[in-house]
């Protein structure tokens, strides 16, 4: 039988760990909806922030029809990258109604106003719901006028009513119920993850490249070099990581960038002290020695026979880090700090709802805290899963 090496050994310790598999797969979900992102949302606009002023604050599951009135301004057509990553700009203003029929060239709507208002009734040319443009001209851009038989007029006027009934009369199911802008909170909800999702990345590969590479070089060179940086390191651990944030934030200002830096600079202190420590345990042993004596210079030293050696401790502290990003992430949107509206995220969605906890609409701020608690739980896992199947003591007895 093959002897198995020590990455397939952990592998298999891994997957034995149901509730730690559970908890990949749960982040493997909502990577796959961060990346395709806009294709996989009710509301494709970007930042899924289409308005409907009139549906402020419904339900979840509730349900209107809408009137699609083509929008007279020219909206291009992005392409398909474009779109997944950016969204697609709306053709249509959308208009709640509760009945409608149609006069002529005009179809006649209840315009929907609130629960406890009566429905506002207008009336909109045919031609311009469907083209945007003045009822000057008719399908085929031939001139209205009365040398055209009545016959015929009815025939357009038909022509018309038919498409802005199967293409411009549309039902929307709002699946988690709109905010206090009237947008859609479930596309506002998975948009969100696109934003946890990279703050925890970008944040905790700044913090690898920044704690591994002053804690491997404290670590090894001792002396006045490690006194130093872990004076440095010491001063920075002193602070609470949220306080931390804040202030390099303020330093760098308000915007998606400048989180990820600064939740990253925030999280290497951990990460370094964490490398420090492992490779001065290392440094003195057998094999470290024998590479030294073969004139292997230090750098090759650290980086080849040194951290390969460490990886798992290394990989279990960026799964815990990659929580606590999500989690700082979420803190600073709340108070104004982190992605600026309209941009989705779940703690500024908690902001804008916050004091509807009181009130019959308490699930506007659950829902997203409900996601938080879920991905940072998940990411949690992961961790307990990787700190057992990287024990080596713990494999041997069971494989």
């Amino acid at each position: 039988m093959a002897q198995l090496t020590p990455s397939k050994q952990t592998w298999i310790a891994f997957k034995r760990n149901k509730i730690a598999m559970g908890g990949l797969a749960f982040i493997a979900t909502t990577l796959l909806i961060a990346i395709l992102g806009y294709l996989v949302l009710p509301d494709q606009t970007p930042h899924a922030n289409n308005m409907t002023i009139q549906l402020s604050i419904k339900k979840p599951g509730a349900r209107f029809t809408m009137l699609r009135i083509r929008k007279s301004e020219q909206v291009d057509t992005v392409g398909f990258f474009s779109r997944m990553f950016f969204g697609q700009s709306s053709f249509y203003r959308e208009i709640p109604i509760t009945g409608y029929y149609f006069k002529q060239d005009s179809i006649h709507v209840n315009e929907y106003i609130g629960d406890e208002d009566k429905p506002d009734k207008k009336a909109y040319n045919i031609f311009e719901v469907v083209n945007g443009i003045k009822p000057r001209y008719h399908y085929g851009m031939v001139l209205l006028n009365p040398a055209i038989s009545s016959k015929k007029t009815a025939e357009i006027y038909q022509h018309f009513a038919d498409k802005i009934k199967s293409e411009q009369l549309i039902t929307k199911t709002f699946w988690l119920g709109t905010d206090i802008y009237g947008r859609d909170m479930l596309s506002r909800l998975l948009l969100g993850t696109r934003i946890s999702l990279a703050v925890g990345l970008m944040s905790v590969i700044i913090s690898m490249l920044l704690g591994v590479t002053i804690g491997a070089i404290a670590g090894y060179f001792g002396g006045w070099i490690d006194a130093a940086l872990s004076w440095v390191m010491n001063i920075l651990w002193s602070l609470p990581a949220l306080l931390l944030v804040i202030a390099i934030s303020f330093a760098l200002g308000k915007g998606l960038w400048q989180i990820f830096i600064a939740v990253g600079l925030s999280m290497w202190v951990e990460v370094a002290r964490l490398v420090r420590g492992q490779v001065m345990s290392l440094k003195q042993v057998e094999y470290i020695e024998a590479a030294r004596a073969l004139g292997f210079n230090n750098a090759r030293i650290i980086s080849k026979h040194i951290l390969p050696n460490i990886t798992g401790p290394i990989l279990v502290l960026a799964s815990s880090n990659f929580a606590s990003a999500i989690l700082l992430e979420a803190g600073l949107s709340f108070l104004g700090f982190g992605a600026q509206p309209p941009m989705p995220t779940w703690g500024g969605m908690i902001k804008e709802h916050y004091g509807y906890i009181v009130m019959d609409s308490a699930y506007l701020a659950i829902i997203p805290g409900i996601a938080i608690m879920l991905l940072v739980y998940a990411f949690n896992l992961v961790t307990v899963g990787l700190r057992d199947a990287f024990d080596i003591k713990s494999q041997s007895t069971r494989i």
